[in-house]
C-alpha cells in the first residue's frame, strides 16, 4: 500500500468549491473488432464540479494482442489533485485519489477484471467471479504501457495492456466493458463519473455500468 500522506503532499493544489456531480445514463451499441469505440464520462449527482468540463474516454484493440484504454479529462487542472509522475508499481486502493478505471468480461459471463490507472503511472489489477466477490489473478501481469500527457486545461492517460495475460478473455470474443474516473478536488472531495451510473450512489462493479460491448480481435495465424 502506498502512503497516502505522501501521495497526497506529492500532488499539486489549488483553491476551489466542489458541487455535486450529475446523474445521467449512456447506451452505446455493439462494435465490431475493428471500431474504436469513443464516448463521455458523466458524473453522479443532479449537477457537475464546475471546474471539470467533460472526460472523454476511448478502446482500441490491435492484432498483436494489445487493449488500450484512453481517457481526456478536459478541466481547470489547477484546481484539482493529480497524482505526480513517481515510481511506477501495483498499488491498491488508487481510487481513493484521481484515477481512471477500466471494469470488463466476456459478454453474457459475470465473472469480470478491473484495472486502475493513476497519473502517477502506479496501477491496480483485480479479477472477480462475479459482482463484487474477488478472487486471484492466475498469472503474473506485466505492468500496463501508461502515457500521461497535462496542459493547464487537460489531462490524457492511455493505459496499454496485454490481452495474453487475462485469460478469462477469448480471442475474438464480445466483450461488456465500463469505463469510469475518480477526479479529486484541492479540498480533497471526490466526484465519480463513468459511461452510466445505474443506481444512484456510484457503483462502478453494477453490471448495469458495463455500457459497451467490444469485439477483440481473434488470434493470428
Amino acid at each position: 500500500m502506498i502512503d497516502s500522506t505522501a501521495l497526497t503532499a506529492a500532488m499539486r493544489l489549488s483553491k476551489f468549491n466542489l458541487t455535486r456531480g450529475r446523474f445521467l445514463s449512456w447506451s452505446f451499441m455493439p462494435v465490431t473488432g475493428s471500431s474504436s469505440p469513443t464516448g463521455t464520462l458523466v458524473s453522479n449527482g443532479p449537477s457537475k464540479p464546475r471546474m471539470i468540463r467533460g472526460i472523454d474516454a476511448k478502446i482500441t484493440a490491435d492484432e498483436s494482442g494489445t487493449l488500450a484504454f484512453s481517457y481526456t479529462l478536459s478541466a481547470d487542472m489547477d484546481q484539482l489533485m493529480i497524482p505526480c509522475a513517481t515510481a511506477h508499481g501495483r498499488v491498491d486502493g488508487l481510487w481513493q485519489h484521481s484515477c481512471f478505471e477500466a471494469f470488463f468480461g466476456m459478454k453474457d459471463c459475470s465473472a469480470y477484471y478491473e484495472l486502475n490507472f493513476s497519473p502517477s503511472g502506479q496501477w491496480a489489477a483485480y479479477r472477480f467471479r462475479a459482482y463484487r466477490e474477488r478472487r486471484p489473478i492466475e498469472v503474473e501481469l506485466s505492468a500496463p504501457a501508461i502515457s500521461v500527457e497535462q496542459t493547464a486545461d487537460r489531462l490524457t492517460l492511455t493505459a496499454a495492456v496485454r490481452l495474453d495475460q487475462l485469460p478469462a478473455l477469448e480471442p475474438g470474443a464480445i466483450i461488456r466493458i465500463g469505463l469510469s474516473a475518480v477526479i479529486e478536488d484541492i479540498d480533497g472531495a471526490l466526484s465519480y463519473w463513468a459511461l452510466k451510473h445505474p443506481s444512484e450512489q456510484p457503483d462502478f462493479h453494477h453490471p448495469g455500468s458495463f455500457a459497451w460491448e467490444f469485439a477483440l480481435p481473434g488470434k493470428s495465424a
